[in-house]
């Protein structure tokens, strides 16, 4: 009872003033941001074998002047289209030609599409408009005050996600697109549920604007999406011609094409068939019909990603979905525009999951732009069971359910965090005895059975039940601060800097026109950190050293990083070779091209 009073007076107090509401809403946006996007953004190195790709593309980009076509170690990459690379250019100028350059355009989209479901929750996240006359000022002033709280989680929900953090922190393009696809489809909806007003226009300008740098991101998919999404929620709810001619389509369209087109006209005049058949044959056509670079998966491949990725809030997403009752036509057809913020995301969300799920070619990664949905949909349907209004004694029994669920996921973290040195795999002998040394996984612990005991408290008492996600906002606010980003770095020590110090030994002895060769092993973040065009060889090594450096090819000595067992493949005693530099298990080697062929 205290605490609804103290509630609601807090309430009354911010409600003479909405301006601090958005102030505290933006300062809580750039705490959860600092830590969960921001903070030591480039301690750890980059992370083979993606990562580097992308940010060696963007620095040959900056290097050569050439912004239409895009080269990785001496050849043209063609994978993705060139927005990535273009926005790292610009984190390189700004900050430098380093890791936080390259990861910061991913680090600010993810927290520019985190505020943008806030901002939508903020206006749509309950059920009843405020618009209706019937509706007393009582009830008005509740659904104000829920509207905020729901947004408020949404954005905590957001923020601070395994996958929303993950690929918010690294420097690639699945980011871009996520966030690009979130931001248009969220412009839409905003313009959809808002027919009679003047910013109806932008919302749909800004659809259309942000839709053609999703497909600059990653490709057709930017475009395939929201096609599929508004159009399948369009048909459904039977408004199709009636919102397709609101929505300015010619302008739109001339828009989209102004933004998309001018780059891939460029790059297929500059490199013509070649770009055509690698970018949309292999890598968008094939990836969906064909098992692609070794990444196959059952068609139930999704269902654990989305758990994992959405974790501890995706116990609650089951749940969330089936609250929607999108077969219930007539009641979604009777409701105003405004309320059918539900039914827009669970067609996002599905549309997303089901497509992917019947693609060939399977990364958990590919799933990411269906995470805003999920978040709106649980952070809907958690701020229903909420209600400020509502008598907190009285529990229904799915909400009861998942609750105790998310409780035994929480205390399921705590005993896995107990025990992680010992399910640390063998590809990192040391790391598991310093992650003892640490001290992190018992911090961690502790942690997630505190983040347990909050929840468990809150469920038990009904004056704090509305309260009851914060057990995960602090647990994994606290994870994320004194566990993750610590167990990143101790990782990096043992994985990535060796690296990054044979990369620097590299650049100190590297004579003219000397070959750079890497056997046995394939890491493209050698290219980025020695700065120099690399041959890797990870088979058929004897057949391409020969073919390599023939007998007419002017190379006296050859620099060449690899392992000791490799070494030892190749019969190389240690007077063979001159050991230049030994750290984490690699060394650099130099060795005369004779000896290496005639050995």
């Amino acid at each position: 009872m205290l605490f609804n009073l103290s509630l609601k007076t807090m309430w009354k107090s911010w409600e003479t003033d909405p301006k601090l509401l958005w102030v505290v809403s933006i300062l809580g946006l750039f705490f959860l941001s600092a830590i969960a996007f921001l903070s030591h953004l480039g301690d750890i190195g980059l992370i083979d074998k993606t990562e580097p790709m992308f940010v060696e593309a963007a620095r040959q980009m900056q290097v050569t002047g050439d912004w239409i076509t895009p080269y990785w170690n001496g050849e043209t990459r063609f994978d993705k289209p060139p927005l990535i690379y273009w926005l790292m250019v610009i984190g390189f100028q700004v900050v430098g030609v380093n890791e936080w350059g390259a990861r910061l355009p991913s680090a600010i989209m993810a927290i520019l599409s985190t505020f943008f479901v806030f901002y939508t929750l903020r206006f749509f996240g309950v059920k009843s408009s405020n618009d209706d006359p019937s509706l007393s000022e009582e009830i008005k002033r509740s659904n104000l005050r829920q509207s905020w709280i729901g947004a408020w989680w949404g954005m905590a929900m957001m923020a601070l996600n395994p996958a929303w953090i993950a690929w918010g922190r690294t420097g690639v393009s699945d980011m871009l697109l996520a966030s690009c696809l979130t931001i248009a489809l969220l412009a839409f909806f905003l313009g959809y549920a808002q027919p009679k007003t003047r910013q109806q226009k932008r919302w749909y300008f800004t659809f259309y604007a942000v839709s053609a740098l999703a497909v600059l991101a990653k490709g057709p998919i930017g475009i395939v999406f929201p096609i599929l999404i508004i159009g399948a929620f369009l048909i459904y709810t039977q408004q199709f011609k009636k919102v397709i001619g609101e929505m300015q389509l010619i302008p739109g369209i001339l828009i989209f094409l102004m933004i998309a087109t001018p780059w891939f006209i460029l790059v297929t005049l500059a490199n013509g068939q070649a770009y055509l058949d690698t970018f949309f044959g292999h890598h968008n056509f094939e990836r969906f019909t064909r098992v692609v670079s070794n990444h196959p998966g059952p068609w139930f491949y999704y269902f654990p990603v989305i758990l994992v990725a959405l974790l501890p809030w995706s116990v609650y997403l089951p749940v969330a979905i089936f609250e929607v009752k999108f077969w219930q036509l007539k009641q979604w057809k009777s409701q105003d525009r405004s309320q059918h913020l539900g039914l827009f995301a669970f067609l996002w969300f599905a549309i997303i999951f089901v497509f992917f799920s019947c693609s060939a070619t399977k990364l958990p990664s590919y799933i990411l732009p269906s995470i805003p949905a999920g978040v709106i949909l649980i952070s809907l349907w958690g701020n229903q069971q909420n209600r400020i209004d509502l008598d907190q004694n009285k529990i229904s029994l799915p909400f009861l359910i998942t609750a105790c669920v998310n409780i035994l996921i929480l205390f399921i973290l705590a005993i896995a965090s107990f025990l992680s040195p010992q399910l640390v795999g063998e590809d990192t002998p040391n790391f598991s005895q310093l992650l003892e040394i640490s001290h992190l996984p018992m911090i961690s612990g502790l942690l997630w059975f505190l983040a347990g005991g909050i929840t468990f408290y809150c469920l038990c008492k009904p004056q704090l039940r509305r309260l009851i996600w914060a057990g995960n906002v602090l647990g994994f606010f606290s994870f994320m601060s004194l566990v993750a980003l610590p167990v990143g770095q101790l990782l990096d020590t043992q994985r990535h800097l060796p690296l990054r110090q044979i990369s620097l030994r590299v650049q100190q002895v590297h004579q003219p026109h000397e070959p750079l060769i890497v056997i046995g092993v394939f890491k493209p973040s050698l290219v980025f950190y020695t700065q120099q065009p690399i041959e890797f060889m990870t088979y058929d090594i004897e057949k391409r050293l020969l073919e390599l450096f023939p007998e007419n090819r002017p190379v006296d000595t050859i620099l060449m990083i690899t392992k000791p067992k490799e070494i030892k493949k190749l019969g190389l005693k240690s007077s063979d070779y001159q050991l230049l530099e030994n750290q984490g298990g690699y060394q650099l080697i130099r060795i005369k091209r004779d000896t290496l062929l005639k050995r």
